[in-house]
């Protein structure tokens, strides 16, 4: 709303313009839109980003569970006919990863130029895809293994998700609360992949009345994917503010800073979704005993712990970094990741039962991650810790 007022002895004109006012428009577009207006956040903002939080954790729930379907499917493959090699596997496990950091890239910008509203119902929707093909090629043994690499490709939609997803929920929320809600939707997000390995083997055994229906690792989700989409068009909304800048993105390359981060994030969510979707096979090769545990008629894989502990772990990282800054915390996480790496290389080499789908008896690769994660964490100190730094002291 703008009030004009001429000043015509004064010879000017006047202009206030109250921005504690959202306009609405048809198809659910908000217009002036500002979380960081005080008055606005107290008469209504406060309440319309949480009902928007709530479904785009949702869609990106279900985006990481369908990114994810085949880090645990393919460990129940062998039982279901297929003789595919230990490589052809590991690129079923890999190739869902490669196509959704990719489409991160173009995701990003999706939101200012459909709505956060519009472009969730699109994302979403698009997960039918590689849900219904999932469903389809695993129920026969003969589908070849090209077909199935594309299949497992497409599940690279859902690791696209997260991309918008995260930048959409930014734009609702003021500075002071963007950690703990950017760290609740990538919470809700990362739950799907836990929930995922621990869902699948559940619904393919159970679903099948105690024998095995791997087809039923992708129907599964499809009411739930539409149900997302449902609500998106139903509660969420468009911000008109959001505004796409590419230029910037690309300018960005040149500030060392982007680069130094980008490592630094290879390191953190690169370990967690990179762990995690080689986990459930992990254990089936080295460990096969712990790979499934039998409760009634339904089996239940343990590899979910590993992905739902990092899933937790996010909300109280973004609240602790609005607390006390993204740096401190990076410093210690990278500390107990090392820690963690040096575990893992002393338990591997303790498999009971070895199988010849794998080989993991070298621990040298943990230790070269441990050393690794060392490093990351020494560059994040010195970088934007120490004294005299351009950025230390600041909550970055």
């Amino acid at each position: 709303m703008t009030i004009s007022t001429v000043g015509s002895a004064l010879g000017h004109t006047t202009s206030t313009i109250d921005d504690a006012v959202q306009v609405h428009h048809p198809g659910r577009w908000i217009d002036k839109w500002n979380p960081e207006n005080t008055k606005q956040w107290e008469q209504g903002g406060k309440l319309i980003a949480p009902r928007n939080l709530k479904w785009s954790i949702l869609a990106e729930f279900l985006g990481f569970a369908i990114w994810q379907l085949w880090s645990i499917v393919v460990v129940s493959l062998p039982a279901a006919g297929f003789t595919f090699s230990t490589t052809d596997v590991f690129w079923l496990i890999s190739m869902p990863s490669l196509v959704g950091a990719t489409l991160r890239f173009p995701y990003t910008f999706m939101v200012p130029k459909f709505g956060g509203r519009n472009w969730t119902i699109i994302s979403a929707g698009l997960l039918l895809i590689p849900s219904i093909a999932l469903g389809l090629c695993v129920g026969n043994p003969d589908t070849p293994f090209g077909v199935m690499l594309f299949v497992a490709a497409l599940a690279g939609f859902g690791g696209g998700n997260f991309a918008s997803s995260m930048s959409n929920i930014t734009y609702f929320y003021p500075q002071s609360q963007k950690g703990y809600a950017r760290g609740l939707n990538a919470a809700g997000g990362n739950l799907g992949a836990a929930m995922a390995q621990l869902i699948v083997p559940i619904v393919i055994t159970l679903g099948a009345v105690g024998t095995l229906n791997i087809s039923l690792a992708g129907w599964f989700w499809i009411p739930f994917i539409l149900l997302a989409m449902w609500g998106a068009w139903k509660y969420m909304d468009n911000l008109t503010n959001a505004k796409a800048d590419f230029a910037g993105s690309i300018a960005a390359v040149k500030e060392p800073h982007f680069w130094i981060l980008a490592v630094l994030y290879i390191g953190t969510f690169g370990s967690f979704i990179g762990f995690a979707s080689v986990f459930p096979k992990l254990i089936a090769d080295q460990f096969p005993a712990y790979s499934t545990v039998q409760v009634a008629s339904a089996s239940l894989s343990l590899a979910f712990i590993g992905a739902l502990v990092g899933s937790l772990a996010r909300p109280a990282g973004g609240r602790l970094a609005d607390r006390f800054g993204g740096a401190l915390v990076t410093v210690a996480a990278f500390g107990m990741m090392g820690v963690g790496a040096l575990m893992v290389a002393a338990v591997l080499p303790l498999g009971f039962s070895k199988t010849t789908t794998g080989d993991y008896s070298s621990a040298i690769y943990a230790f070269a991650i441990a050393i690794a994660y060392v490093v990351m964490m020494c560059v994040t100190a010195f970088v934007y810790l120490r004294r005299g730094s351009s950025v230390a002291g600041q909550k970055i």
